[in-house]
């Protein structure tokens, strides 16, 4: 009788998978092939938001796409096209690869904290886009943010003393009353925008990005994530 039950099992779970199977290769092709020099030219600058748009929609709803990670590591051995990259901050509750539901290959993610523009990160985004292709810069801030605390405290430690000065201005370019504190939620809230704000804007600024630009092969945007919902919001 055992033996019997499990035979049916097995068969039952046999059947389950090659359902699967069948529904798996249209996946695979669509949202799991990695990206070529072929493909990321076909991306406009819109699609490439709205991708992403669309992937944080899945990780919001608990739906992400499952691949064969092992698989996109051998397919993007000999070279990399990602049609986007992102500016976020070093926070771990926000990486940019599994908020915006994306694989191997599909972004490039400059990190640091406090999502701040400097000559570095600068200099990388113009190998992401005018070298290596991508069409879609996202600058993504978030809520909480330990570093837009810092700054608004005007916190002061090693090296990290001279990163905070950097997202002071954007607390300057907001009204408040008073002493600005870190337990102003609302304040972090705004300054944390602003900083987005202000560097997008500073992105905009750079020769070699407002040329993309203007050609319409590029487009830099800003976004908050909440890190209460893992909801991204368009600035």
């Amino acid at each position: 009788m055992q033996n019997k039950f499990h035979r049916r099992r097995v068969l039952q779970v046999a059947a389950c998978a090659a359902a699967g199977a069948i529904a798996a290769p249209a996946l695979a092709r669509s949202d799991c092939a990695v990206f070529t020099r072929e493909t990321q030219g076909q991306v406009s600058p819109a699609a490439a938001l709205k991708r992403l748009q669309e992937g944080n929609a899945r990780f919001v709803a608990g739906e992400t796409i499952h691949c064969d990670l092992r698989r996109q590591v051998a397919e993007t051995a000999g070279g990399q096209a990602p049609f986007a990259a992102v500016v976020g901050c070093i926070d771990s509750r926000v990486p940019p690869e599994l908020v915006f539901d994306q694989r191997i290959g599909d972004i490039f993610a400059a990190r640091v904290a406090g999502n701040i523009v400097n000559d570095d990160i600068l200099g990388s985004l113009e190998f992401a886009t005018q070298l290596a292709g991508a069409r879609l810069i996202v600058v993504l801030g978030h809520s909480e943010c330990g570093a837009v605390k810092g700054a608004v405290d005007d916190a002061k430690l090693g090296h990290l003393t001279g990163l905070l000065a950097q997202i002071r201005p954007a607390l300057a370019g907001v009204e408040y009353r008073g002493v600005p504190s870190s337990k102003d939620k609302a304040l972090v809230q705004r300054v944390a925008e602003r900083n987005v704000q202000d560097a997008v804007k500073k992105l905009a600024r750079a020769p070699v990005l407002a040329g993309q630009v203007g050609e319409g092969r590029l487009l830099i945007v800003g976004a908050m994530h909440d890190v209460a919902t893992g909801k991204i919001g368009w600035l």
